[in-house]
């Protein structure tokens, strides 16, 4: 995928913990105080937001199945996660989120349940026009299970092989995404 194939009309996907925010080494943030956007994710998110016609937040929270938050406390952080982000000038079109255990669930992540989600509510994405964004495997395996493009960010797990067949394009963090993205979109 070359990023100068891209265009306004694009479709953008994130994951959240780990390309949003600092991820818990394996646990679960489970309510505003402890989630910590990333130094740069605002601004990134900022100077995506003119770049795509719609971005949508896909994340499986499993905190909230096996019950150590509710839906409440799920719906508290993305309040305020989103007013940070729209006081930065960035937006999110949509957040899609799934709760399920079993990893056999039509809606979580590395199923893509969330993504024809998005294609009900948004008729017009073209998933060969759309692009996911997310710091793990599963992340990509979405993206490639719903037939979009795939950008892996290596803020949590660096050592992902590379090339990979999965992963059509790697950046170290979501700013660096974002400034290569504009600066085609310039030339």
């Amino acid at each position: 995928m070359d990023l100068k194939d891209t265009s306004v009309d694009w479709t953008l996907f994130l994951d959240r913990d780990g390309v949003l925010n600092i991820e818990k080494d394996d646990d679960y943030i489970l309510n505003w105080g402890e989630f910590q956007f990333y130094p740069t994710t605002l601004e990134a998110l900022a100077i995506l937001r003119p770049l795509f016609s719609r971005i949508f937040l896909v994340t499986n929270q499993k905190g909230v199945g096996k019950g150590l938050m509710s839906l409440e406390d799920l719906g508290n952080i993305h309040s305020n996660m989103l007013a940070a982000i729209q006081a930065k000038g960035g937006g999110l079109d949509h957040l899609f989120f799934c709760t399920d255990l079993d990893s056999d669930s039509p809606n979580r992540k590395p199923n893509p349940g969330m993504a024809f989600q998005a294609k009900t509510l948004y008729p017009a994405v073209d998933f060969t026009k759309s692009m996911m964004v997310g710091n793990r495997p599963s992340d990509m395996a979405f993206g490639k299970n719903a037939g979009m493009h795939t950008v892996f960010v290596a803020t949590t797990h660096p050592q992902t092989e590379d090339p990979h067949s999965q992963i059509d394009l790697r950046f170290n963090n979501l700013l660096e995404f974002a400034q290569a993205v504009k600066a085609l979109r310039k030339s």
